[in-house]
């Protein structure tokens, strides 16, 4: 798949970094706030993008390496390649029914999509737009059959991969987000500003503020029959986000979801050893993309001991600073099954739909096929710490 060019930009997007860059100069400020930033003062977040660029390669040469396989298996699914579509809650704000969009750029190159529980597009209109049913992502609410309702929906439309995301026990701060109002009352100049904002950005009015309705959550409908985005989610986040939540709530979710749960948001080499006694079948080494607590470790630094707590009992996959092939390589080379990725899908959709998904996911997968022949490596499978320098 080739890129449009874009005379914004200058030129034909050639990475994720170009497509941020895109989606920066089409969204309001306060949504790609929302996409780009992190808690606190994004500490974690800038580690979890540094910390990846530290690690080197070992360049291996004279080794067969004219035929490369990037395919893989998560959880018993079949993957072109070991990239995952992570769950991004508000994605249609960013581009109209991104959500279906992104689904289907998945489904096309041959990986998996999330859905996240707070998706503008609901489960049965991103199931009916693919023929390869999406993973789904859950929070444990406090209204517990509200989310047995939803882990049914879910698996009556075919999912049968469950992603509990269990970081969720309070909301990290993020200062963008409160600089930008998002879930805050503000004042007149605030709405005067936002306002502005909102006007110069004539191609998102369009393409979603009056293109995209309904701009509510698909899968809250019940819960949020009148539910204005974002406005409403700070409100229903302290209704219904749960923390007094605790391992023993893995029986209840168990008890109601029949196939593979996935648990996402494990950082701590304890938590992920508890998490397979638990019964998940994977862990997802995750600091929620730098967006809960700050000064935690990035995801590829907590990767090796999760690995090792593991002791493949279940599939260890990882989030967090995912922006090319290498850094899908570098992970597995730490122990990881396959990488998810949330800003990268988030940033193309904003810039241009399901083309520029498909595009990013087609550059991701290149960059993975030369790390391979220029690691000496023929198959993601072969990827071990032995294909970094050491330290």
């Amino acid at each position: 798949m080739t890129p449009r060019r874009d005379d914004s930009l200058g030129l034909a997007p050639a990475s994720v970094g170009d497509y941020r860059e895109l989606a920066r100069r089409r969204l309001p400020r306060q949504l790609f706030d929302y996409i780009d930033g992190g808690a606190f003062d994004e500490v974690t977040l800038r580690a979890n993008r540094a910390d990846l660029e530290a690690l080197a390669f070992r360049q291996r040469v004279l080794r067969d390496v004219s035929v490369r396989s990037l395919s893989t298996t998560v959880l018993d699914e079949e993957l072109s390649m070991p990239i995952i579509l992570a769950p991004v809650g508000f994605a249609g704000m960013f581009a109209r029914r991104a959500e279906v969009q992104a689904a289907r750029a998945a489904t096309e190159a041959g990986v998996v999509f999330v859905e996240s529980t707070l998706s503008i597009c609901s489960l049965e209109e991103v199931a009916g737009a693919v023929s390869r049913a999406p993973w789904f992502q859950l929070y444990v609410m406090k209204d517990r059959s509200y989310a047995e309702d939803l882990m049914a929906r879910a698996w009556s439309l075919g999912s049968r991969t469950l992603v509990l995301t269990v970081d969720l026990a309070v909301v990290g701060q993020r200062y963008r987000d409160a600089r930008n109002g998002i879930g805050a009352p503000i004042g007149l100049w605030g709405r005067a500003r936002r306002g502005w904002d909102l006007a110069r950005h004539a191609h998102w009015v369009r393409d979603v503020a009056l293109g995209g309705r309904p701009l509510s959550f698909g899968n809250l409908t019940a819960a949020l029959p009148e539910a204005t985005v974002p406005a409403d989610f700070q409100h229903w986040v302290a209704g219904q986000f749960d923390p007094s939540v605790t391992w023993d709530d893995l029986e209840w979710v168990r008890a109601h979801w029949p196939g593979r749960i996935a648990l996402k948001g494990i950082l701590d080499h304890e938590d992920a050893s508890a998490a397979v006694n638990a019964g998940a079948d994977a862990v997802i080494v995750s600091n929620h993309g730098g967006r809960q607590l700050d000064g935690v470790l990035s995801g590829i630094r907590a990767l090796p001991r999760v690995v090792e707590a593991v002791q493949g009992r279940a599939q260890v996959l990882m989030d967090g600073g995912v922006r090319s092939g290498l850094d899908v390589a570098k992970a597995l080379a730490l122990g990881a099954r396959a990488c998810l990725i949330g800003r990268p899908w988030a940033y193309a959709v904003a810039a241009g739909g399901e083309r520029a998904v498909g595009h990013t996911l087609a550059v991701m997968r290149e960059e993975l096929r030369v790390t391979l022949g220029l690691t000496g490596l023929s198959d993601v499978a072969q990827l071990s710490p032995a294909a970094l320098v050491q330290p």
